[in-house]
């Protein structure tokens, strides 16, 4: 087999006699040829690295046995002295299971050793979001803020945005005046953009409220903004949702996280495509599995 003839550094013949190692390089040039995320092939290959330095050096790929994967497993859950969360655990049966996978739907092994490794899936909570009526509340507390004696536009330029777009915690403070574009020809827009190449697929454009469009003049000129949108520490943002939620009166501790679930959870039953609500969160269609999961679960506990 050659998965990547184009390339001479993985054009080697694979066959049930080359080595584990190798053959690991020869799925991170496929996987990276697919599109897959660079943190995902990171994970992969190195899931699939563990487990050439569990086995002989000199084992081939064509005489691992489902035995010698189960073992594996069960060293590093018991035998290995680092502690593997169920979550990693399911990830590196993932793993395992795409790369025997592969090798076996082209014609490298006859026989997949990964198909009778039984398959963990692990869930973790529900993540606690906001009911329309608290959203409500925290919203009217925000707005009280823009327009009292004392108006202070941060909270409700804040909260609204979250709530809206859905971005995380670490997006919102990468952000400068220069991802606002309110003259975009399919209607005002955010950019979610990063510096790092590597989590260029992460980048999105995604469409601002028409409530924040009108707030934003007011919000920009109180704190004469010329740079980032919010130039202030990630504690003191974290303070400003806090207030919402004591004055909005719920037991709800508002965070950049619950604002986030909170707006997948509303375009979720408003109906919207779920690969757009997908690629509005900006996460990878193996994240989505259970992202998807949990806002199902959810909707049906709002209901």
């Amino acid at each position: 087999m050659s998965p990547h003839s184009d390339n001479p550094s993985a054009s080697a013949h694979i066959t049930t006699q080359s080595q584990l190692t190798p053959t690991i390089y020869a799925w991170q040039i496929y996987l990276d040829d697919q599109g897959r995320s660079p943190h995902t092939v990171k994970a992969f290959t190195a899931d699939l690295n563990l487990l050439a330095s569990y086995l002989p050096p000199d084992r081939t790929i064509g005489s691992i046995t489902t035995t010698d994967l189960n073992n594996f497993l069960d060293w590093m859950q018991t035998g290995r002295g680092v502690p593997c969360s169920p979550k990693t655990l399911a990830r590196r049966i993932t793993s395992i299971k795409a790369f025997f996978r592969w090798l076996h739907s082209n014609g490298v092994l006859i026989v997949d050793p990964a198909e009778q490794v039984m398959q963990k899936s692990v869930i973790s909570p529900l993540p606690t979001v906001l009911s329309p009526d608290e959203i409500d509340g925290i919203l009217a507390a925000a707005d009280e803020h823009g327009h009292g004696p004392n108006p202070d536009t941060r909270y409700f330029a804040l909260v609204e945005l979250l709530l809206t777009t859905g971005i995380k915690k670490s997006e919102c403070l990468a952000l400068n005046l220069n991802h606002v574009d309110l003259d975009a020809p399919a209607g005002p827009i955010l950019f979610v953009r990063y510096a790092n190449p590597q989590y260029r697929y992460k980048e999105r454009k995604i469409a601002l409220s028409d409530s924040w469009v009108a707030f934003y003049p007011q919000y920009k000129s109180q704190y004469n903004l010329s740079d980032r949108l919010f130039p202030w520490s990630p504690r003191r943002l974290e303070y400003l949702l806090e207030d919402l939620s004591n004055e909005a009166g719920i037991e709800k501790h508002l965070s950049f996280e619950m604002c986030r679930w909170t707006c997948a959870l509303t375009d979720w039953r408003s109906g919207m495509e779920h690969d757009k609500i997908r690629q509005k969160l900006g996460i990878s269609k193996i994240q989505w599995r259970e992202v998807s999961m949990k806002l199902k679960k959810l909707a049906g506990n709002q209901q």
